[in-house]
């Protein structure tokens, strides 16, 4: 390992952020401010290699504190890690969130994603320019997750501790109030604002929210709470598997690969230890269910993390958030410290000889962290990348162990199938997509939010709860990486193999839909700049294509007739390369929005 250090030195603010992180250092190697005499040799340089996964909390310390990352504290996070500094500025600069480059302590990110454009995020972004000045800076993001209340902003301002305040729906003034003064600002409504059918009988994955107090461990138990590990801890984890199997969960992600056949797979390795991984980074476009689940039942996710753990054979789980979730990480982190001072996560979990405890992990705007490998990269202190599968992350996933990985919502779907039993779960639904499903409803509709059916609900259904406004000109499934419909194709049933069949995708069950207001052509340029600034840029087809497919779009745009053609031939060309040719999913994905607007709507004709 070749180790070059700068000159540049961490004020005394950068240091105290890091040593807060890892503790004081040790030796003059690690930058105590001692004799130059124990530089002759690195004691314990094994064991702070085995450290690197702190890489990307220690960026996040300082940018926490600092609201930059400068080479002197890039340097010295590098020698207490011993991590070479070339390849943790290549991590610094991977994610959106931070900044290598000098820049005010208050951001204001402001979402220009596909709810908010609609809700026309142009006008938001120059009239808090104009107000704000210099002094902060203002940057356009992809979506903040806040579709329900879209447009959307997230101030962040930078010391200790660091301030967070979200502005949504946002006007100019309560952005700018945000950005200047967060302590300030207006609470965000509570999570229930964004469940429609909050407290309505019959409901499973959100019968919690809006009725017990989020951050009660008591009031979660007295609603059934810690019911479903109970169970677990009579079942045996072979057990479990079984009810998870026989239920027919599948995952909730868009993948829909079979649950208990995951946790199987991981449960028979006898490479040794096992992890688990819960996916909390949902950045795709129009996403916001899990958010909605963990800041209004965060130990629901506590709890069904630890029955995932316990049927596997992990005792450490990680937990990754999504940067721009500044709630929900509050929320959790009070929750698993409770569950811990109570017993239900440490050494002997609810006395039962089973230790298991979860570690939360912040992402820093990713979008390509949302894929498994990437994840675990990102974990481990490298660049969030995808891996080349096989070997599948079931035999060697995160720090090359057998792993489960699971988002929030499958999660969510295991404790009901304990408390039900796995034959009413499955008779949920239909018979190859079974039990509730989550939809995230926003665009032009009179009532947005998480909506919870059975798996077999139509289009029109879901829409008719939320108040489809007049003039529907297509509604988008899946998310930017999904497909759009039109109006006189309502009654397709929302399961996997439903949408499937319809030619499109059901995805992580975004549902948006657009009125004829809504300029499309701009909205699909919109996502192809999404996937082009998002790619991560590690294999050909995806670098090269989404640059392509955004340069054709901008293209058509101004030009008509024979050129269009031309232009519409090659995207097909470029979708064709990309779906067949990228390494994950990003680029698999990143034509079929364009694709689909073309084909079944006609955007350019």
């Amino acid at each position: 390992m070749d180790l070059h250090f700068g000159d540049s030195k961490p004020t005394d603010d950068e240091r105290a952020a890091v040593d807060a992180l890892l503790g004081p250092p040790e030796s003059s190697w690690e930058g105590a401010d001692r004799s130059d005499a124990d530089l002759r040799w690195a004691r314990g340089g094994r064991e702070a290699r085995d450290r690197r996964e702190m890489l990307l909390p220690g960026l996040h310390a300082i940018n926490d504190r600092i609201g930059w990352i400068s080479d002197g504290a890039l340097d010295y996070l590098c020698r207490r890690l011993t991590v070479p500094p070339a390849e943790a500025y290549g991590v610094a600069t991977f994610y959106a969130m931070f900044s290598v480059r000098p820049r005010p302590a208050t951001v204001l990110h402001v979402c220009t994603d596909l709810a908010c454009a609609a809700a026309g995020p142009a006008d938001l972004c120059a009239g808090v320019e104009a107000r704000l000045g210099p002094g902060v800076s203002v940057q356009r993001s992809p979506c903040l997750g806040l579709c329900e209340r879209a447009p959307a902003t997230l101030a962040v301002r930078a010391g200790d501790p660091v301030r967070t305040a979200v502005s949504a729906p946002a006007t100019v003034e309560a952005a700018v109030l945000a950005a200047s003064a967060p302590d300030s600002a207006p609470e965000e409504p509570p999570a229930a604002m964004a469940v429609p059918q909050a407290g309505a009988p019959g409901l499973t994955l959100l019968g919690r929210v809006g009725v017990v107090d989020p951050s009660s461990l008591d009031d979660y138990r007295a609603h059934g709470g810690y019911t479903a590990l109970r169970r677990a801890f009579e079942l045996g984890p072979a057990g479990v598997i079984r009810e998870v199997t026989d239920s027919g969960l599948v995952g909730r992600g868009g993948a829909a690969f079979p649950t208990g056949r995951k946790w199987q797979a991981t449960a028979s390795q006898p490479d040794h230890p096992h992890y688990l991984v819960c996916n909390a980074d949902e950045s795709e476009p129009g996403t916001f269910k899990d958010r909605v689940l963990m800041e209004g039942d965060p130990y629901a996710l506590v709890e069904a993390m630890t029955v995932a753990g316990y049927a596997v054979g992990a005792h450490r789980g990680y937990l990754y958030l999504r940067g721009e979730y500044p709630r929900a990480l509050r929320r959790l982190e009070h929750a698993v410290a409770q569950a811990r001072a109570r017993g239900f996560l440490g050494d002997d979990v609810l006395g039962q000889g089973y230790a298991f405890d979860i570690e939360i992990r912040r992402g820093a705007g990713a979008y390509i962290c949302g894929e498994e490998t990437a994840l675990f990269n990102s974990i481990e202190g490298y660049r969030g990348e995808p891996r080349s599968k096989p070997p599948f992350p079931v035999e060697k996933g995160l720090f090359g162990k057998p792993t489960v990985e699971n988002n929030v919502e499958t999660l969510i779907n295991v404790l009901p199938i304990l408390t039900m039993g796995a034959p009413a779960y499955a008779a949920i639904g239909t018979d190859r997509s079974t039990g509730p499903k989550l939809f995230c409803v926003s665009g032009s509709v009179e009532r947005p939010g998480i909506y919870e059916l059975p798996f077999g609900a139509t289009l029109g259904e879901v829409l008719a709860l939320a108040g489809v406004r007049d003039n529907l000109r297509a509604v988008l499934l899946g998310g930017a990486a999904g497909g759009f419909v039109r109006p006189d194709e309502l009654d397709i049933p929302l399961t996997f193999e439903g949408t499937r069949e319809a030619g499109t995708t059901l995805g992580s069950g975004v549902v948006m839909a657009f009125d004829d207001t809504v300029p499309l052509p701009r909205l699909l340029l919109r996502i192809a700049e999404f996937f082009r600034d998002e790619s991560c840029g590690q294999c050909v087809p995806c670098r090269v294509g989404t640059v392509r497919q955004e340069e054709a779009l901008h293209r058509i745009v101004r030009r008509t007739g024979a050129a269009a053609a031309d232009d519409i031939a090659l995207l097909r060309e470029v979708g064709r390369a990309m779906r067949d040719a990228s390494i994950c999913g990003l680029g698999q994905t990143a034509w079929n929005a364009v694709e689909s607007a073309i084909d079944r709507l006609g955007a350019y004709e």
